[in-house]
């Protein structure tokens, strides 16, 4: 019986799931088991020796009732002993053997202690079958668990198969496969049909067609051009291709999706680590009440009968073990956060499974969040004396240095002849950028950098909606460029969608203008909005709304400045595709594909796995009570017992399985 359920047995045991933490060789297809053996996953002959030893104790014991049944003569005293005995040991030396290390290990009271107990004692006052029984179904129940909690495990460990062995990479004039931690940014990689992107670039092919379903859930092909970013785990379905890689792969977006998925395993809710204290504590106190249950009617009863008062007391110990709620809820968070990672939503752990679901009032950025944050120049108005050829030069070569959408925009102007190049950029949050550009001093930014530095700045701007960005030349307002967005195809599904899930509040806050700001959350039919907010003002109106109790507050965003109300929100929400690394960090949860919609379907999950995790709880508790009850006053057998433990703990699985086959559509 050494396979039996030992990756439960641990995860019981210790303080975190450390057993459900993804192998980052899981590709591998192999696991280890409690005593460090390793088994091949998919090998059929590993799961067979598994239910071996269930499967005979359970022929030997039906074959010993039948034996009853007939009353044979020569199946009485020992032969009947031995004859159950044997059916005993192949499912009930594994617990006992566990149970006994638990005590070694200082730790009395586990639920190995109570079968133990339970059975022995069945033994010990003649109740051969029922002994073994209660532990051949414990044994069973306890594999069903195991092949529960592992197709959770592999629904979740299912990123590690998109994780790719090896990279095409041109190198001596021909392309060698490498490890993909190997390839350096910068290098040329070649992606045959049907091959996993090997890390994130670049395309340099003419097209290509890509299923990124592992990266942002969904399973539609996404057609892309020469120039368009590729992304690391996502399979390339037409032609062969070739990209130039920007991003070593531990930075790629695969390794950061599986390097959080990872984290996410091992933070835990405030439900399940209640849960595991509660199990610590509820243990002792039922062997107590168990032989309380035993001794105490001697004192109380006229017609006291020992055997009869210890078969309720282990019927009462069957009945407590505390199995369906110990691995029914870390199962239920498994659930949702494999459900989770299959739609493109990353959480960083259970605990914000349930943080989302009390979420009232969502709080927005909007550049990247509801607008798809590429931006188009729409018109240039030059006020220096220089031809607007060169005054474009001397934005460009400032802008260069940022990775704000609204940067790569202005960099694709064309410039006839040779660019300049700056010295000396600063960047000032929030507001835009500084440096040294020819000997002379340039500013490009927004309105609050020309007054931060003094510049007067013409009341035409004032009446513009579209984003200025505004430049000066040696503290001279030399001009502006004005430049638009537009609304993400889901952006109006996506506020529809928040009030119709029960959020009362939705704000936007922006750095944009607090025209275009206005305009857009008028179209969206938000609640309230704000622009023209620096980091620190995005900040202060958060902590506003949070000081209401009542306020339950996600902040969605996606840039660098975004990270400081991402982290001070009670669930911060990151775009994961534009959104910058800073963001992704700070924040709780990730939408991979950027698209805000997203968001709702987050909630749903988090309500769903709440609503299971509090349905086994309920279940566990009231069947529990009921037989404990029944149990006590003499009217429940051992069958009843078997039903409250291992059938209990059989429906909560199943129950949290579900969150598995929903659709969230």
């Amino acid at each position: 019986m050494h396979c039996i359920k030992y990756d439960i047995y641990s995860m019981k045991k210790k303080k975190n799931l450390k057993d459900l933490k993804i192998d980052k060789h899981q590709g591998d297809h192999h696991h280890e088991d409690h005593h460090g053996h390793t088994h091949g996953s998919a090998n059929g002959s590993s799961n067979i020796i598994t239910y071996l030893p269930a499967i005979f104790s359970f022929t030997i014991l039906v074959l010993g009732i039948v034996l009853d049944y007939l009353k044979e003569p020569f199946f009485t005293k020992w032969i009947r002993i031995s004859w159950y005995i044997i059916a005993y040991i192949p499912v009930g030396w594994p617990v006992i053997k566990e149970g006994w290390k638990s005590i070694k290990n200082g730790d009395f009271f586990t639920e190995f202690l109570l079968m133990t107990i339970a059975t022995i004692g069945a033994f010990a006052i003649g109740e051969y079958p029922e002994g073994v029984t209660v532990m051949l179904f414990y044994a069973v129940g306890e594999l069903f668990q195991d092949a529960a909690v592992k197709r959770a495990k592999g629904n979740i460990k299912a990123l590690l198969d998109v994780s790719p062995k090896e990279a095409l990479v041109f190198r001596n004039n021909m392309f060698v496969a490498v490890p993909p931690e190997t390839v350096v940014v910068g290098s040329i990689v070649q992606v045959r049909v049907g091959e996993k992107i090997p890390l994130d670039g670049i395309l340099k092919s003419e097209k290509a067609s890509m299923n990124t379903a592992a990266i942002t859930g969904e399973s539609k092909p996404d057609s892309i051009v020469s120039g368009a970013k590729v992304y690391a785990g996502s399979i390339n379905l037409e032609g062969v291709i070739e990209i130039e890689t920007t991003k070593e792969f531990k930075d790629s977006s695969i390794a950061r999706i599986l390097e959080m998925v990872q984290h996410a395993t091992a933070r835990k809710s405030k439900t399940e680590l209640f849960i595991r204290k509660f199990a610590r504590i509820y243990t002792p106190i039922v062997v107590f009440l168990a032989i309380g249950l035993t001794v105490l009617p001697y004192f109380f009863v006229a017609d006291y009968i020992f055997r009869d008062w210890l078969y309720r007391a282990l019927i009462f110990l069957v009945i407590s073990c505390p199995c369906a709620l110990v691995i029914s809820i870390p199962l239920g968070y498994f659930g949702g956060l494999g459900a989770a990672s299959r739609n493109g939503i990353l959480f960083k752990g259970a605990s914000f499974l349930d943080k989302i679901t009390k979420v009232n009032t969502v709080v927005m950025d909007k550049t990247g969040t509801v607008t798809k944050g590429v931006f188009k120049i729409q018109e240039i108005e030059n006020k220096s004396v220089l031809p607007t050829s060169d005054f474009m030069k001397y934005v460009l070569a400032i802008e260069e240095q940022s990775t704000h959408p609204i940067a790569k925009a202005l960099m694709e102007y064309n410039i006839e002849g040779d660019k300049y190049k700056a010295t000396n950029v600063s960047e000032i949050a929030g507001k835009g950028l500084k440096g040294t550009v020819n000997g002379k001093t340039v500013l490009v930014g927004n309105k609050a950098l020309m007054i931060l530095n003094a510049i007067e700045v013409p009341l035409e701007t004032e009446v513009i909606i579209s984003s200025v960005i505004m430049v000066s030349i040696d503290a001279n307002f030399s001009g502006y460029v004005t430049i638009s967005d537009e609304l993400k195809e889901d952006a109006h599904q996506t506020i529809h969608e928040l009030r119709a899930a029960g959020i009362t509040k939705i704000i936007m806050l922006s750095g944009d203008k607090d025209a275009i700001t206005q305009q857009i959350a008028k179209d969206l039919k938000i609640d309230w909005a704000k622009g023209d907010l620096l980091p620190e003002d995005k900040l202060k109106e958060v902590e506003k709304l949070k000081e209401n109790p009542e306020n339950r507050v996600a902040f969605i965003g996606d840039g660098i400045n975004d990270a400081p109300v991402l982290a001070a929100s009670d669930v911060g929400i990151a775009m994961g595709g534009l959104g910058s690394d800073v963001a992704i960090e700070t924040a709780a949860i990730i939408i991979q594909n950027d698209q805000p919609s997203k968001i709702t379907r987050a909630i749903k999950i988090g309500r769903a796995t709440r609503r299971i995790i509090w349905q086994n709880i309920a279940l566990a508790f009231g069947v529990k009570l009921v037989v404990l009850i029944l149990g006590a006053g003499g009217m429940a057998t051992m069958w009843e017992a078997v039903f409250a433990d291992v059938g209990v703990a059989l429906l909560a699985i199943l129950n949290a399985v579900r969150l598995q086959k929903m659709n969230w559509d």
